[in-house]
């Protein structure tokens, strides 16, 4: 099957590796320009960029496929997807909107060819639709969560699904290491169904229970400590790596990587008050407190517990803000 392929992150460029590994040719890839990145603020490429450039498959990086807003660089982009002649578009995490010309351009596969254009997508439909699916399951609290493979249509990830594949959330997870996993198993599922392409049918979602999760930004950062313990801790997981969870004391940015809930006990402390350092640094929350085991602060890397209050030595009674 000849496959043109759209991502830009990890978790795409482990769906793209498992393509290019099996017998399906990966005719072109379409992924977000360069960006700048690091304290150098250099140029890098996209995670996707680089397995394509390592296999020497052609890359486009427009900056949108819109001609409204694209012009010729846009109509150059269409205009190359077009003459692939593909069989199927795969798309997973790339970031861009993609017109419904676009969509309709490969041959097809499924009953009649009517699936030209699959998003491999990383929530269970409909259940996070949107570009953060991951954090927004983690910081909700959802059990479960899983790879949606979906037929693309002109909506937000409305279309009707293909398959589906399912994990817990397990207490540890953090959006990286599940995003992670999650990038395995859906990678397992894309290779399977497009072993028998012909077999493939369509089920559309049910509007109910439908939510959007919506893009995490860096103003989400600062721990609310009036919260409940749990809140706290899930969003310290769920912000690990973007944006990271973040408190202020002595007027230094604290960022807080891993943290359990746990019992206040007897102490009648203000949210965000330091009670105990005996077997991390135990912070007083909304309801509840929170033990927190690995901290960083301003320029050093993450740090267990005990070696950042060598570094950073706190007391009880002070207070986070």
């Amino acid at each position: 099957m000849k496959i043109i392929f759209a991502g830009t992150p990890e978790f795409a460029a482990t769906a793209l590796t498992g393509l290019i590994g099996s017998r399906h040719e990966v005719c072109l890839v379409l992924t977000q320009p360069d960006r700048r990145s690091g304290r150098g603020m250099k140029l890098t490429p996209s995670a996707v960029k680089e397995v394509a450039a390592a296999h020497d498959i052609p890359v486009a990086t427009p900056l949108t496929l819109n001609l409204r807003k694209g012009g010729d660089e846009a109509r150059e982009a269409q205009e190359l997807i077009a003459s692939q002649n593909a069989d199927l578009l795969v798309v997973a995490a790339y970031g861009l909107i993609i017109p419904q010309t676009v969509l309709d351009m490969p041959k097809g596969i499924g009953e009649g060819g009517v699936i030209k254009a699959v998003n491999l997508h990383a929530s269970l439909l409909p259940r996070w639709r949107g570009a953060a699916p991951v954090t927004r399951a983690i910081e909700s609290g959802d059990p479960q969560t899983g790879v949606t493979l979906m037929k693309m249509e002109a909506g937000l990830d409305t279309g009707p699904m293909i398959d589906v594949v399912r994990t817990d959330i397990e207490d540890t997870d953090t959006t990286l290491s599940l995003t992670s996993r999650l990038a395995g198993i859906g990678t397992e599922l894309l290779l399977k169904d497009l072993e028998h392409p012909g077999t493939l049918s369509l089920t559309p979602q049910p509007e109910e229970g439908a939510n959007y999760a919506t893009k995490v930004l860096k103003t989400e950062s600062p721990i609310d400590w009036e919260a409940s313990s749990g809140l706290i801790c899930r969003r310290i997981r769920a912000f690990n790596p973007f944006p990271s969870a973040t408190s202020t004391i002595r007027d230094t940015r604290i960022k807080f990587w891993e943290a359990e809930p746990v019992k206040l006990g007897e102490e009648n402390a203000a949210p965000g008050t330091i009670v105990s350092l005996d077997s991390g640094v135990v912070v007083a929350a909304g309801i509840g407190a929170v033990r927190a085991t690995v901290l960083q602060k301003p320029g050093k890397g993450r740090m267990d517990w005990k070696t950042f209050l060598q570094s950073f030595p706190l007391k009880e009674g002070e207070a986070f803000k």
